[in-house]
């Protein structure tokens, strides 16, 4: 174990620099609670997006590298603002008339528009929880309704109504003119209508612990700030819920950032100690935009796992945390292949290099042993060619290429072609545009079929791809990568492809030769080749 603390308290990886940094939190005593807590957040206003499955993989990254570096104990907080008022109606979601009818209220009190939970927000929150189990992450829920009506965050909202010039101050300096006059970090919610209040205060008594403010009709009204007929304004709330709860790590999106100081602020202005942030760049759709809950843009967390592992996913989060990343359904090949050579190259590694390796953060430093013994980028070239409608289709070319591979050995190999020709199928076939060649490509290509023709040696990948090269050097290709996009959009109607060679040995010198027998002959077109 020292070895590995050692080589931790090195890396460069990005969850052990954060871990330091939680460490250097307590050089001279231990949490006086008894635990580090890391803590998430949730805004259940849409259903749970792949982002907020991001935070809580991330985090848990930067859990497990502190329980590496540290002996103190941990614990994650998964935290709902379900009591937040619906401001806007998510257009992915039924019974949108009934949901526009309940504008403002608390997410809790909101009718499921699905008709399966309490409200809307157990719904929602049902979906999240769901979702992170379903990775087994190690987590407690909390609820933002639960935590306000219980009177656990009683204490706090009591010292907020002390201390709300102070924090009124550091609130109004970062508003317009024309916002600074109706904000109040103390949002009340109705006692007869139910819908949380947007109105400026006219008292504040923190002897009483009470508001006082006019509804929308003028009507006045005074109620104490504990027991859940209260909430705070999301920004105060971030400050406020860090204070009562001595959060010492959150992540959160760039969105956020420049309100770091004010979370900051009102915690330090509640007693707290502002915990230690991580600010990480936002994920895009395929039009370069912020993906949303509300909108539904990018991909879901279903949507991925219907293509490939939940482990791809997750190196896919592991990767470039503070850099903008583009989250659309072709990101999904590149992260498997990369997920399953981070896990080849592991048991050859150092254990300063090990635990750098995406694989170690992705598995809590155990990852497992790779049995991809054909890239996915392979396999839906395979179902391209071989019209595979299903992963059997695809067994008896691996089972040629790779004798000792089965579905039962190799289960990561067999979830993997299930789910390329289902990708294949959804997103690849429908796009395929296959090209004739011309002059000098139809004789290259024409080459190669004669080389293939007379090949009479095992279908080694390497000596198959040396084969390649040799073709469309003696043919002129300058640059190569122009000889390799011609065998790729004239056979696989496409302009990226695998290592040709590695193709072939997997599809079958016979096979090979009869694909650009058709496609010399125009019969590829632009449909499937099966």
């Amino acid at each position: 174990m020292s070895a590995l603390r050692d080589a931790a308290m090195k890396s460069k990886a990005w969850p052990f620099e954060e871990a330091r940094r939680i460490l250097a939190r307590y050089e001279k005593a231990p949490p006086a609670k008894g635990y580090v807590l890391f803590e998430t957040g949730y805004g259940p206003s849409g259903l749970p997006h792949i982002g907020t499955f991001g935070e809580v993989a991330r985090t848990t990254m930067v859990r497990r590298a502190f329980e590496v570096i540290s002996d103190m104990p941990t614990r994650l907080f998964c935290f709902s603002d379900d009591l937040d008022g619906m401001r806007k109606v998510p257009d992915n979601v039924p019974n949108i008339p009934m949901l526009r009818e309940n504008l403002h209220k608390p997410l809790t009190s909101v009718p499921d528009p699905f008709g399966e939970f309490a409200s809307f927000g157990h719904h929602n929150n049902a979906m999240l929880r769901r979702f992170l189990d379903t990775f087994g992450f190690e987590y407690e829920f909390f609820s933002a309704t639960d935590f306000y009506r219980s009177g656990r965050f009683d204490e706090t909202l009591l010292r907020v109504a002390e201390r709300y010039d102070a924090i009124m101050e550091v609130m109004l300096a970062s508003l317009r003119e024309e916002r600074q006059q109706t904000y109040s970090c103390f949002l009340p919610i109705h006692p007869e209508t139910g819908r949380v209040l947007y109105v400026p205060m006219k008292h504040v008594d923190a002897r009483a612990g009470t508001i006082t403010f006019d509804d929308d009709t003028g009507r006045e009204w005074t109620l104490p700030v504990t027991g859940g007929q209260v909430k705070l304004q999301w920004k105060p709330d971030f400050g406020a819920r860090w204070a009562a709860l001595d959060v010492d790590f959150e992540m959160y999106g760039k969105d956020h950032s420049t309100n770091t100081p004010i979370y900051d602020g009102i915690c330090e202005i509640l007693g707290g100690r502002a915990p230690e942030h991580f600010t990480y760049e936002l994920f895009l759709d395929d039009k370069g935009q912020k993906i949303s809950k509300s909108k539904g843009n990018g991909l879901s967390i279903e949507e991925w796992l219907a293509y490939a592992s939940p482990e791809s996913l997750s190196y896919f989060m592991f990767q470039k945390p503070k850099t903008a990343k583009r989250l659309w359904w072709d990101v999904i090949p590149k992260a498997v292949d990369e997920y399953h050579q981070q896990l080849r190259a592991y048991p050859g590694q150092e254990i300063g290099a090990q635990i750098d390796n995406p694989v170690w953060h992705i598995h809590a430093g155990n990852p497992p042993a790779s049995r991809m013994v054909v890239s996915f980028a392979m396999l839906l070239n395979l179902a391209s060619v071989a019209g595979a409608r299903d992963k059997s289709g695809l067994w008896g070319f691996i089972r040629r290429y790779a004798p000792e591979a089965s579905p039962e050995g190799n289960p990561d190999l067999d979830a993997a072609a299930e789910f390329a020709v289902r990708y294949f199928n959804d997103f690849v076939a429908p796009n395929r545009v296959f090209r004739a060649p011309d002059a000098r490509e139809r004789a290259a290509i024409s080459d190669l079929r004669a080389r293939l023709a007379a090949w009479d040696g095992v279908a080694d990948a390497e000596a198959l791809q040396s084969v390649v090269f040799a073709v469309g050097r003696d043919h002129g290709f300058e640059p190569l990568r122009d000889w390799f996009k011609a065998l790729y959009e004239v056979l696989l109607g496409a302009s990226e492809g695998p290592r040709f060679g590695g193709f072939v040995a997997l599809y079958g010198v016979a096979e090979t030769i009869a694909l650009i027998d058709r496609a010399l002959a125009g019969e590829l077109g632009t449909s499937s080749a099966g």
